[in-house]
């Protein structure tokens, strides 16, 4: 028995140690800002995503009609404005780009992002597509500060402009200090920031598309097991009152 006991801790342990790696990981970084209730930005997040990732990038764990429904997206609207992959609702979504097509012209395949969210975090997701800068020598011209030898090419390079990294050495090492733009793009910084915060918050949503109710639920669990405590605690007392 307590073989068994030790083993399921060894497990549980070896689940949680990378979970927490990964939540130091983003702990310095900026937070996202996202908030996975705000119906509009979630909207938005999927027009973004729609329109610049998924030529790309598949959610293949999420399907078309379940966006719509959750985020209040008419099927008409859907169709027309959002369904770039498929003709079919119930379809999930898809990567327009061929895998043989995208390993030939970047070197490898475009992950699937339904759990990316899940996986990096938030932060992580924030700081990736703001860390696009010049690199003549890399193929695609750019490289990023959060992924080192990215091939991924700057897609949103239009709106946010291009900018420069600038490092410093110390102690004989490179450390990136900050960015320099070197031409606008048709957003301004802050702009950019809001349609960065809405794309992420839409991958946030794809990777637990329950986590809102979940979050309720969960508070409505708690003050449940709170009272229930409480009422067995008193009736513990009672039981006992008369035990010396």
């Amino acid at each position: 028995m307590l073989t068994k006991t030790f083993a399921r801790a060894l497990a549980a342990l070896a689940i949680a140690l990378p979970l927490l790696a990964q939540a130091n990981e983003g702990a310095s970084l900026p937070p996202a800002g996202n908030d996975i209730r705000n119906e509009a930005s979630l909207q938005r997040g999927a027009r973004n995503f729609m329109n610049y990732c998924s030529g790309c990038h598949s959610a293949k764990y999420i399907r078309y009609n379940r966006v719509a429904a959750d985020l209040h997206i008419g099927e008409s609207e859907l169709k027309q404005n959002l369904m770039f992959t498929s003709e079919k609702p119930a379809d999930t979504i898809a990567s327009a780009m061929p895998a043989a097509d995208a390993k030939k012209w970047f070197g490898v395949v475009p992950p699937d992002l339904s759990l990316i969210a899940r996986s990096r975090g938030t932060a992580y997701l924030s700081a990736f597509l703001h860390g696009f800068y010049r690199d003549p020598s890399r193929p695609t011209g750019v490289n990023n500060t959060m992924l080192p030898g990215t091939a991924m090419p700057h897609v949103l390079n239009a709106l946010q402009g291009v900018q420069t990294a600038v490092f410093k050495t110390e102690n004989g090492k490179s450390e990136f200090e900050k960015f320099e733009l070197t031409d606008k793009g048709s957003l301004t910084p802050a702009q950019y920031d809001d349609f960065v915060r809405d794309t992420v918050n839409f991958l946030d949503y794809v990777g637990e598309p329950v986590q809102a109710k979940r979050q309720d639920l969960g508070i409505w669990v708690t003050l449940f097991l709170m009272l229930f405590g409480a009422f067995s605690y008193l009736l513990y007392k009672d039981y006992w009152r008369d035990v010396h």
